[in-house]
């Protein structure tokens, strides 16, 4: 925070704004990159020119922001540029009449094609093509339908046209923004590498949600399997694994670091690293004090050993 407050030219009560909204997923350092992005690009994140989208936010290992421009913000950038002009006729779009009417394709669109306007050293105008095919844009998800068996929303198999956004309600926009994001950075690398629309995004993003969606239906099949949600734990040199249930992992650990020599301390956290790390996920201020607790009784080690020395 402070680094961003140092870097981003905003007030502290702004930034804190900044940080709740349309940051607010974001990590310490998440956050000190997208405060220097927006002082980089001189763009407003008040004025929704841009924002941060964290993907995959409770899975450390796949875990990833972007920063977003917004149209208008990509606009702001562009009217900068004193050799650009808008394009001066309206995108082309390419149809599959095949397509038409599908799930996840129903206008039948094949690619939209927009022509910006570039100016060269010598003063001429020369045209700059962006292109965005449908295939590659359209933020397509898989298909979930309610199943009366087992009480609950299940994937089909089948995929669909993500109906959240505005992608089914106005795909040649849609698909038009892309085309245009894509002549920007064509004909403007300088100015518009790394900057993405939210058009552009919006198919990472259906995939992530169907992703971790489908990732949350399948754990709970198997937690209905064994029990109910729980993690599995070692503790003591037999190596047998123990399911312990989420609500009483901490009480569980509690007690055994309680009675743990400072050596078994050291060894328990060594053997149940990673599922320390995922009882974080479910609880941050348990794991957190059960790394304290442990962390004591290795200080209390490391003093026996160098006294011994």
């Amino acid at each position: 925070m402070a680094g961003a407050l140092a870097l981003s030219g905003f007030t502290a009560a702004q930034i804190k704004t900044i940080k709740n909204t349309v940051a607010k997923d974001t990590n310490a350092d998440e956050f000190d990159l997208f405060m220097e992005a927006c002082r980089s690009y001189r763009l407003d994140p008040f004025r929704k020119q841009i924002h941060a989208v964290v993907y995959s936010k409770n899975s450390p290992d796949k875990r990833k922001m972007s920063i977003i421009v917004s149209r208008d913000g990509q606009r702001v950038i562009a009217s900068r540029c004193k050799d650009y002009r808008p394009a001066e006729e309206p995108p082309i779009f390419e149809y599959d009449e095949a397509l038409k009417g599908s799930p996840t394709n129903p206008k039948g669109i094949v690619s939209a094609t927009v022509y910006l306007r570039k100016q060269d050293s010598q003063g001429n105008w020369y045209k700059v093509m962006g292109q965005a095919d449908w295939d590659e844009f359209a933020p397509i998800k898989d298909e979930w339908a309610w199943d009366d068996t087992a009480r609950k929303n299940k994937p089909t198999g089948a995929k669909t046209l993500d109906a959240s956004g505005n992608w089914a309600k106005s795909p040649k926009l849609m698909i038009a923004k892309c085309a245009e994001s894509q002549a920007l950075r064509a004909g403007w690398p300088e100015e518009f590498g790394g900057v993405y629309a939210e058009e552009e995004m919006d198919r990472v993003h259906a995939l992530h949600s169907a992703t971790e969606a489908l990732e949350d239906f399948e754990r709970e099949q198997r937690q209905a399997q064994i029990g109910g949600p729980g993690l599995m734990m070692v503790f003591d040199n037999t190596m047998q694994l123990e399911k312990i249930p989420l609500g009483s992992v901490f009480d569980r650990c509690d007690e055994f670091l309680k009675n743990a020599t400072p050596e078994q301390a050291h060894v328990f956290g060594i053997r149940n690293q990673q599922t320390l790390r995922e009882f974080w996920a479910h609880d941050k201020a348990a794991a957190l004090a059960l790394k304290s607790k442990i962390e004591a009784k290795e200080r209390q080690l490391t003093n026996t050993m160098q006294a011994a020395e």
